[in-house]
């Protein structure tokens, strides 16, 4: 049966599509605004939080998972790409396992950890809604989930600022990326919306700048569990 091309489950199989070519782009450092700031964006805030134990939530080829062991933390990197998670390990992270958000919704995760993170991994509807959900059952009582997402101002493009569906594209990126994932549009008050209907509580929202350009190149929320 064919998949919706606008579903999470048609972001799953694009991206097991486009493992490979992923991992050499990351590794060869070909993404611009994550070798000039959002890479650094993303460590600094997990950082600030001074955890011991850290959820990478959508770890990819594992690269922030092994910067983050090499700053002392216990990580467990989680991603739905069998191959992504399998170069993660190759590359060195100790605990690399290959789940859905789906299943971590169910609870298939038993673990509960001083920091959650979602870096520019949390791309569809129906998943997302699920995964952020379960964020209480994962996270400390102190615990913080850290969200570092598209900009939606500035990923709205000429597009009407409502939620919704958009096509993907690899412009930018090498010839080896093919029939590129879509993802789920939320505005900034859709993102604290969710959390909030998640039994969470936005504490901070930074915006990095990108260096060139002077303009966001991310979001990045850090939530709690609302008490």
């Amino acid at each position: 049966m064919a998949i919706d091309p606008l579903s999470d489950g048609k972001i799953v199989d694009s991206w097991k599509r486009n493992a490979s070519p992923w991992i050499n782009a990351v590794r060869a450092g070909e993404i611009e605004s994550r070798r000039l700031i959002t890479d650094q964006a993303a460590l600094d805030a997990i950082l600030d939080c001074k955890p011991a134990t850290v959820l990478d939530l959508g770890c990819g080829e594992g690269w922030l998972a092994l910067a983050l062991q090499q700053h002392g933390m216990c990580v467990t990197a989680v991603d739905v790409v069998p191959e992504l998670v399998r170069a993660a390990t190759a590359a060195g992270v100790i605990d690399a396992r290959t789940l859905s958000y789906e299943d971590i919704a169910t609870g298939r995760l038993e673990l509960k950890t001083d920091v959650v993170i979602c870096n520019f991994s949390l791309l569809g509807k129906e998943s997302v809604d699920g995964l952020l959900r379960a964020m209480p059952m994962l996270l400390q009582p102190d615990g913080s989930l850290i969200v570092q997402t598209l900009h939606p101002l500035m990923a709205c493009g000429d597009l009407p600022y409502v939620d919704g569906w958009r096509s993907g594209s690899w412009t930018g990126f090498g010839d080896a990326f093919t029939d590129a994932p879509p993802w789920y549009f939320r505005t900034l008050q859709t993102w604290i919306e969710s959390m909030s209907a998640s039994g969470l509580a936005v504490r901070e929202m930074r915006e990095p700048l990108h260096p060139r350009t002077g303009r966001p190149a991310s979001v990045i929320f850090r939530a709690q569990v609302r008490r």
